[in-house]
């Protein structure tokens, strides 16, 4: 069975549409509970993972390095549960920690802003023009975060399988259509695309732990083996790959390391 990825701006239904699509198929629904885990898991405090998941990055811009490894943290949380299958996540970022896994549904589910503009108004009792304020900034700061870290605007629909706009379709025949979708052949899990997340799960564990030491790692994994990318000085090359390598054949299902470290030159007059 697939993982289905809801994407949504706040204020969209898109948590109501989850929440219906995992009661409809008997699925796991998932969002905040990834950051609790990866809090828990990595003893990192809530908030900085929140900040690094919804903060653009001009606002950690110098602790970029930090950022970083709390999304990795994020990402490995996510991935976890992906690895089971029968999953909706709805929240930021989903979609982009699965690329090229094909039994992944990625929806995108938009509104109208004066809809969106109404029910925050109402649920925190705010006049209309602070509702539009914060909304067009929580959009904007979204897009900046897709941009900064892949390079594309999250609300680019390409990046998606299915864009459902609420209006006149409601959240019951949106889940309906993504319930149906799911069903299709071409979600499915087969063995290869179970062998591509087990290998995506196993790169995320292992950047998870590197990454303490060496916060611009560059990690892959295929069968077992883990292919680790990374930059430093003549004099660090020997010690460091020797604490990657240590580190890594550590973790549960590696078989073997393959380091490839790129030297870095000194900068002289």
């Amino acid at each position: 069975m697939p993982i289905i990825t809801i994407s949504r701006g706040s204020y969209s239904k898109g948590k109501a549409v989850a929440e219906k699509v995992a009661q409809k198929l008997g699925y796991e629904c998932i969002s905040r509970d990834i950051i609790l885990e990866a809090s828990e898991e990595f003893n990192v405090p809530e908030i900085k993972l929140i900040r690094a998941i919804h903060d653009a990055h001009g606002i950690l811009d110098r602790l970029s390095h930090e950022k970083n490894k709390y999304i990795t943290y994020v990402q490995t949380a996510l991935l976890k549960h992906f690895s089971k299958d029968n999953i909706v996540y709805h929240g930021l970022a989903g979609h982009f920690f699965v690329k090229g896994i094909s039994h992944v549904l990625k929806v995108r589910i938009i509104a109208d802003l004066e809809e969106r503009v109404r029910l925050e108004m109402e649920r925190e009792g705010i006049p209309r023009s602070e509702a539009l304020h914060l909304l067009k900034k929580d959009d904007e700061e979204r897009r900046k975060w897709s941009q900064y870290l892949y390079g594309t605007d999250t609300w680019n629909p390409s990046l998606y399988d299915l864009v459902l706009h609420i209006h006149k379709v409601s959240v019951d025949d949106a889940a309906d259509i993504i319930c149906h979708t799911a069903e299709l052949q071409d979600f499915q899990a087969t063995p290869e695309s179970k062998k591509a997340m087990e290998d995506l799960v196993l790169a995320a564990r292992v950047k998870a732990v590197l990454i303490a030491i060496d916060h611009g790692i560059k990690i892959s994994a295929q069968d077992g083996i883990v292919f680790v990318r990374s930059e430093a000085t003549l004099q660090q090359e020997s010690i460091l790959s020797h604490d990657i390598e240590k580190i890594s054949k550590q973790i549960s299902g590696v078989k073997d390391v393959r380091i490839d470290v790129e030297p870095i030159v000194p900068f002289s007059e």
